[in-house]
Parts: structure tokens; sequence; C-alpha cells
């Protein structure tokens, strides 16, 4: 006598259920790879935009915009820039979650923009760091 089977047992279900939560633990990890990078993507163009922005201050008045306070990047300092060097447009984005500012370098500017956990640095000269 053969006793025919019409589900699956336990130790199959307990499997697949295993391997799915395998697959989207590595899906997981991946999609915020890409999220923080794709932010920090964001970031490094609208530091380039400031700095096009910076090149037409000097051109225009003979000196480079500098926020008042730039030893930690803030909301402040990123209006600030928005305000001075783009009459008030959304170059900086909160849903990049990196603040900016920028400090006196020498006779010229660096652009410092952090999120707290990482920061990134633009001269004026075009050198990036922590990239």
């Amino acid at each position: 006598m053969t006793a025919k089977s019409s589900g699956f047992t336990l130790v199959e279900l307990m499997v697949v259920v295993a391997i799915i939560g395998i697959l989207s633990a590595a899906g997981i990890i991946t999609y915020n790879g890409y999220i923080s990078g794709t932010k920090k993507k964001s970031t490094e163009n609208a530091m380039q935009q400031i700095s096009l922005a910076q090149t037409e201050e000097y051109s225009n008045s003979g000196e480079y915009h500098i926020s008042t306070t730039c030893g930690d990047p803030s909301e402040t300092s990123s209006d600030d820039i928005e305000t001075e060097l783009f009459g008030g447009g959304d170059i900086i984005t909160e849903e990049s979650g990196y603040d900016m500012c920028i400090a006196a370098d020498g006779t010229s500017y660096k652009i410092i923009a952090s999120n707290g956990d990482k920061t990134i640095t633009l001269s004026a000269n075009g050198v990036w760091t922590g990239k």
C-alpha cells in the first residue's frame, strides 16, 4: 500500500521560506546601496553647479560667496547658498540628505557637503576629497 501525498512537508515549506528570506535580504542591501549612491551623486552634481555659480559670482563682483560659518554644514548654510548664488532656487534638495557650505580656502573657496556620516569636499580647482 502506498499513500499518496497531497501537500508539502513542513521541512519543504521551511526551506522555501528560508530561501525567500535570503533573497529579500540581499535585495534590500543592494537597494540601500543604490539609494545612497544616487544621493551622493545628486550632491556631487549640486556641488558642480555651485562651483559654476561661484565662477559667475567672481566674474560679477570680484569675490567668491563664502558661508559665514562653515565648521559644520547645516540647512541654514545650504539655504544661504541657494539664496545668494541661485536666487532661491532649490539646488540642494532635502532628499539628498546632505547639507552644504562654502569655506574660504586661501584666496579661493571649497564646497563642503556632509550628511552626518560622510563628508565630501570640492575645491575651486576641481579636486574632490571624500568622494
